[in-house]
C-alpha cells in the first residue's frame, strides 16, 4: 500500500508541475493578447484599459515563474526519477524563463501601446495585424503543444519563425521610408519600429518553448534549426521536401484572411484547463 501511495505521489508531483507550467503560460498568452489588442486597436475606446491589465498581471507571473522555479528544485531533491521526469523538470526550468520574458515583453508592447494613444496621427502599420496574427498562433501553438505534449504542434511553430521576421523586416522598410520623408512620422514610427521587435522576440521564445517540449516528449534536442528536418510522418504527403512543408506553413500564416481562422488564444484547444482569459469587450 505504502509503495502504492509513494508512486501515487509522484505522479501527483509531476502533474502538478505541468499545470503550474499550463496556467502560467494562460496568463501570459492573456497579458500578451491583451497588449496586442490595445496596439492595434489604438483609437478605440474598447482597448483603452487593456494596458493597466496587463500591468497588473506581471507580477502574478513574476511569482508564477518562483513557484514553478521552486517546484522542480523539489523534484530534483527526491533523487529519484525517470529519464521522461528528468526531461520535464529540465524543460520546465527553461520555458518558466521564456514565459515570464513573454509577459515582460507584453508590458513593453502595452508602454508603448500608451505612448502611441498620445501621439496625434499615429497610424497603425498595415502589416502590423496579420503580424500580431501570426504571433498569437506561434504562442497558442506553443501552449498547444504544451497541453496536448504534441510534437506535430510544437514543429508548426519553428516553422513558423521565419514568417514573423519577413513581417519584421517589411514593417521597418515600410516605416523607415515614411519617417525619412516627414519628420512627424519619426516619433511613432520609432514606437511600431520597437513593437516589431518585441513582437519578434515574442515568437523566438515560443520558438525556445516549442524545442524544449520537443525535447522533454521525444529526447531530442531541435535547437539552432536543427528541428525543422524532423517530420517524418510528413513526407510522403509533401514529396520528401522539407522546404514544401516550410512554404505551407508560411503561406498559411502570411494570408490575412486565412490567419484570421488561426487559433487566436490557447482556450479554444482545451478550454477547460483554465479560464478563459477573453480579452473582447461588450
Amino acid at each position: 500500500m505504502s509503495s502504492t501511495s509513494a508512486g501515487l505521489t509522484e505522479a501527483v508531483l509531476y502533474d502538478a508541475l505541468v499545470n503550474y507550467l499550463v496556467s502560467m503560460a494562460r496568463t501570459v498568452e492573456g497579458a500578451m493578447n491583451r497588449a496586442l489588442d490595445a496596439l492595434i486597436s489604438l483609437d478605440s475606446s474598447r482597448t483603452s484599459n487593456l494596458p493597466g491589465e496587463v500591468f497588473l498581471l506581471e507580477p502574478r507571473i513574476n511569482e508564477m515563474e518562483i513557484v514553478i522555479d521552486e517546484h522542480a528544485i523539489r523534484l530534483l531533491r527526491r533523487g529519484s526519477f525517470s529519464d521522461d521526469e528528468m526531461r520535464l523538470i529540465v524543460a520546465a526550468l527553461k520555458i518558466t524563463n521564456d514565459l515570464e520574458r513573454i509577459g515582460d515583453l507584453a508590458v513593453n508592447l502595452a508602454q508603448g501601446a500608451v505612448s502611441l494613444r498620445e501621439m496625434p496621427g499615429a497610424r497603425v502599420p498595415e502589416e502590423l495585424a496579420p503580424m500580431a496574427v501570426a504571433v498569437r498562433a506561434m504562442v497558442s501553438k506553443s501552449l498547444g503543444a504544451l497541453i496536448f505534449r504534441n510534437v506535430e504542434m510544437a514543429t508548426q511553430v519553428l516553422e513558423s519563425d521565419d514568417v514573423v521576421d519577413q513581417y519584421r523586416d517589411r514593417i521597418f522598410e515600410n516605416l523607415l521610408a515614411g519617417m525619412t520623408q516627414q519628420a512627424t512620422f519619426v516619433s511613432p514610427g520609432l514606437q511600431f519600429i520597437l513593437a516589431t521587435r518585441h513582437l519578434e522576440r515574442i515568437a523566438d521564445h515560443a520558438t525556445n518553448i516549442a524545442e524544449d517540449i520537443i525535447f522533454w516528449v521525444r529526447g531530442l534536442d531541435v535547437r539552432h534549426g536543427r528541428g525543422l528536418t524532423m517530420r517524418p510522418d510528413r513526407s510522403d504527403e509533401q514529396g520528401n521536401s522539407e522546404t514544401d512543408g516550410q512554404s505551407t506553413a508560411e503561406g498559411a500564416l502570411l494570408a490575412p484572411s486565412e490567419a484570421a481562422v488561426v487559433i487566436e488564444n490557447s482556450h479554444a484547444l482545451d478550454a477547460g484547463v483554465t479560464p478563459a482569459g477573453d480579452t473582447e469587450r461588450a
